[in-house]
């Protein structure tokens, strides 16, 4: 876990595979697993918008889909001029997990990180696994 170039190489080629057709932004993740397991999510649009799910809860359900639900990083790829930061919906899914995850934003002018708990300081939680 040295530095972010694998997880922003990863977010980047799974970028490519994002459907948006309606709004034409995509998005790539990389979630890493703390045992450095990496997978790969994309955000797929639907023509009822409702059902659209993002790149990072793509890639959570790929992991929990694994077997794998303790996650200690994820980068967020996006064409954007500015960073995009997870939405609320993903916010929570990604708190479930893993409540102290560091996430990226990489974005065409740059980078910015945070801490999960930074973009979600107070997340619902029922107690869980």
């Amino acid at each position: 876990m040295s530095d972010w170039t694998v997880l922003n190489e990863v977010a980047k080629r799974a970028m490519a595979h994002a459907y948006a057709p309606y709004s034409g932004f995509c998005v790539g993740a990389a979630l890493e697993c703390e045992d450095g397991t990496i997978f790969e999510g994309v955000n797929v649009e639907n023509s009822s918008f409702g059902l659209t799910i993002c790149a990072e809860r793509s890639a959570v359900m790929a992991a929990v889909t694994k077997g794998k639900k303790r996650f200690s990083r994820i980068a967020i790829r996006t064409e954007a001029e500015e960073p995009v930061a997870p939405c609320g919906a993903c916010r929570q899914v990604l708190a479930e997990f893993a409540p102290n995850l560091a996430v990226m934003s990489v974005y065409s002018g740059g980078q910015i990180e945070w801490t999960l708990g930074e973009l979600l300081p107070a997340p619902f939680h029922l107690g869980g696994e």
